[in-house]
């Protein structure tokens, strides 16, 4: 409940009422997301399944070799098909996943309708894409798999998260200020 004060403009006399205010909820917009802080409150255990997703998707990171500064100087340089294999197979499994949604009108964990968009092309995705190959290539790290590869003792990708994140800022920063 919220209380909001209420100004009597005849007797100027403040009175507080009691609102009920629905906090269920959660915005998503084209450029933000806002989520309801309840949704941040849960107990410790409800968020250890995040937790324990997490260390096994970064355990299967380690396993395939796809955090492997060596294995992505590999495929940047056209020496072997296993990252392009991996690659290539999450794009199989998304472009069937997708198909299967948009088949059943699948809903979400939560029962909500899944409302894929279709997004528009513009020349920024190309510079975008380069320069993220780019920092792929010489870094031998994507965003993903960072905490990964730290968590192996690749102790200077730290050096690789803190550039994501200030590049993340500057992209935030000068957003509106570039090309569509």
């Amino acid at each position: 409940m919220a209380e909001t004060n209420i100004i009597n403009t005849d007797t100027q006399e403040k009175t507080k009422v009691k609102e009920q205010v629905n906090t269920d909820y959660e915005v998503r917009t084209e450029h933000s997301m806002c989520v309801n802080h309840s949704e941040l409150d849960r107990p410790l255990i409800a968020m250890l399944k995040y937790g324990l997703a997490g260390i096994l998707f970064g355990i299967i990171l380690v396993k395939s070799e796809v955090i492997s500064w060596f294995r992505i100087q590999e495929m940047f340089r056209l020496q072997s098909f296993h990252m392009y294999g991996v690659i290539g197979s999450a794009v199989v499994v998304g472009m069937i996943s997708v198909f299967l949604i948009k088949k059943y009108k699948l809903k979400s964990i939560e029962g909500e309708n899944i409302k894929l968009e279709p997004k528009k092309f513009n020349k920024g995705q190309i510079y975008g894409g380069l320069i993220f190959g780019l920092g792929w290539a010489i870094t031998g790290a994507c965003p993903g798999p960072l905490f990964a590869q730290i968590g192996t003792g690749a102790t200077v990708i730290i050096v690789t998260l803190l550039s994501a994140i200030a590049g993340t800022w500057v992209y935030g920063k000068f957003r509106s200020k570039l090309p569509v």
